[in-house]
């Protein structure tokens, strides 16, 4: 097993490791683009879906064993990885990932299923959101004003690498011209009422207060069946709404 060729940065003043600090606290993007993906795992699923890397960065035991990645590779003394991580437990990994650009031509394909998340803020629901967008086969997800931004790097953890292959838009509800579809439980119709074998987009409120008025006037209001619950947080109604979705488009097919 070839060892990859590594770089060693001795302070947290260098320059690419304070924009990875100020993008870990900002919840964003560092200032050349990288999306930062903390852990092995993160790694893997960046390896195995073929996004850019930028670099590897990690301590002397978390490098340890990789082959040669054919990409840049940091070490970093465990004192300094721990003051960069945004983890409570550091695993000692780091990897900067650019994800392709996707083009909104497939916002309005005849099979769409988009997400649409309304000011949703939690980066973790928001993650789990885009892991249950991918498993039940949406084609995309979009984020409207005020939602968490979607390179927040607990929401990449909690996205567990489908981030890296989920289309993914920063948008305004006007951009989307498939019927739309929020979860609200001042709806009308059971979801489940929904015939969801064409296109359409499911719009999810914020955790506290659900949909905005504004977006509530431009969908069609659809409740999940609860009993002895008022409501579902976001991401369970996410996953409820696609399942659904799924279960009628696998039927159909």
């Amino acid at each position: 097993m070839e060892a990859p060729r590594v770089e060693h940065i001795l302070s947290l003043h260098n320059p690419l490791l304070k924009s990875i600090r100020k993008a870990i606290q900002k919840g964003a993007r560092t200032e050349e683009g990288w999306i930062v993906a903390e852990g092995f795992h993160l790694l893997e699923e960046a390896l195995s879906s073929g996004v850019e890397i930028g670099a590897v960065i990690g301590t002397e035991q978390g490098l340890s064993g990789l082959a040669s990645l054919g990409t840049r590779v940091i070490e970093l003394s465990d004192s300094l990885f721990a003051g960069l991580s945004g983890m409570e437990t550091p695993q000692g990994i780091l990897t900067l990932v650019k994800t392709p650009s996707w083009t909104p031509d497939l916002l309005s394909s005849p099979q769409a299923l988009l997400l649409v998340l309304d000011g949703v803020q939690d980066p973790g629901n928001a993650g789990t959101i885009l892991r249950s967008a991918e498993a039940f086969g949406a084609t995309a997800v979009v984020a409207l004003r005020g939602t968490v931004d979607l390179a927040n790097p607990k929401l990449v953890r909690a996205a567990a690498g489908s981030l890296f292959r989920l289309p993914s838009f920063r948008l305004e509800l006007a951009d989307l011209t498939l019927p739309l579809y929020g979860a609200s439980g001042s709806g009308h119709k059971l979801v489940a009422d929904i015939d969801w074998r064409g296109p359409a987009a499911i719009v999810i409120g914020s955790e506290g207060r659900g949909l905005t008025e504004a977006v509530k006037k431009q969908c069609e209001l659809v409740r999940i069946p609860t009993v002895g619950v008022e409501s579902l947080n976001a991401a369970t109604a996410a996953t409820v709404f696609l399942y659904e979705a799924a279960r009628q488009r696998g039927a159909a097919s």
